[in-house]
């Protein structure tokens, strides 16, 4: 169980909520498979394959949205379409006007999707309700908001507002940079995304390249800004982060994988519950270091928030 994309959310001051009042509520949404007319549902699924919705380890808890979605592409149902539309004007003697159109495009989707395939999946999100933080593992942050959406739907209060801190990534990772030299306890690695901020939106990505020296350097003084840039934290994390505080490709070193085999775990579900107890315990330190890094959190944002 690790993460490779955290999307972060903060909790509010004083969120009150019990792992077992968690599952309570979130199983209003619980996961209902795609009728023969549905082309997606959500809901939550169990973390772990047993009966409980919210999975909890010491004081860490995991939570999982199950996604299905019907594959029925648009050229698919604009094929039959067309091809039906020639019948009838064969027999009508021309073709189906806009409205027509549009009423056998839907046509032909109500009948095909009994049939379609499905695609099933997870998205996980951690929540550290004493630490207040709401981490999910997903590519983008539209991906993340479908976890939200449905949270929101579930809870009857859930007071959570994006982390915020006192310097904008983009700024520090030009000052990195600039200086070729990374915060306290992070290293740089070798890619990096500098992208413009005039109207061309010009970009250079480096991938496996050092990134010290006087070529970053004049891309950053020729006004170019840094998206996205690759470090390591603690010889035990590395990642990316982004232009808006994103954590992508996180990648837990060998050392950290190493304690997990001294943990000793003797079966399935003792090995889920370590790597998660040893993922959220690295996560934690990455982030507080992260905050720390940018000039610490705007707290008071997020209190009015």
């Amino acid at each position: 169980m690790f993460f490779k994309n955290l999307m972060i959310y903060r909790l509010a001051a004083g969120w009150d909520m019990t792992a077992e009042a968690l599952g309570e509520q979130l199983a209003r949404k619980r996961f209902q498979p795609c009728g023969n007319q549905d082309q997606e549902t959500r809901g939550w699924v169990s973390p772990t394959g047993d009966e409980f919705l919210v999975h909890q380890v010491g004081d860490q808890w995991l939570i999982a949205l199950g996604l299905e979605q019907k594959l029925l592409p648009s050229s698919v149902v604009k094929l039959e379409a067309e091809e039906r539309a020639e019948v009838i004007a064969e027999q009508q003697g021309y073709r189906p006007g806009r409205k027509q159109m549009k009423d056998l495009r839907e046509q032909v989707m109500q009948e095909l999707l009994p049939r379609a395939f499905v695609r099933r999946s997870k998205v996980f999100a951690w929540i550290d309700p004493v630490g207040g933080w709401l981490g999910v593992d997903a590519p983008s942050q539209r991906r993340a908001e479908d976890v939200l959406e449905v949270l929101r739907q579930s809870l009857d209060s859930l007071p959570l507002s994006l982390l915020r801190t006192d310097r904008s990534p983009v700024s520090a990772m030009a000052d990195w940079l600039a200086g070729s030299e990374a915060p306290a306890g992070f290293t740089i690695d070798q890619d990096c995304e500098l992208r413009s901020v005039t109207e061309d939106h010009a970009a250079v990505r480096y991938v496996h390249h050092p990134l010290e020296g006087d070529e970053v350097r004049g891309h950053l003084t020729a006004g170019k800004l840094p998206t996205r840039l690759a470090l390591t934290f603690d010889d035990r994390v590395s990642f990316v982060l982004t232009e808006k505080l994103e954590i992508k490709r996180i990648d837990f070193l060998d050392v950290v994988k190493e304690k997990l085999d001294e943990m000793g775990a003797e079966d399935a579900r003792a090995l889920f519950d370590a790597g998660f107890a040893l993922m959220t315990g690295e996560l934690q330190r990455l982030l507080s270091a992260v905050v720390e890094a940018m000039g610490g959190e705007l707290r008071p944002l997020l209190e009015a928030a």
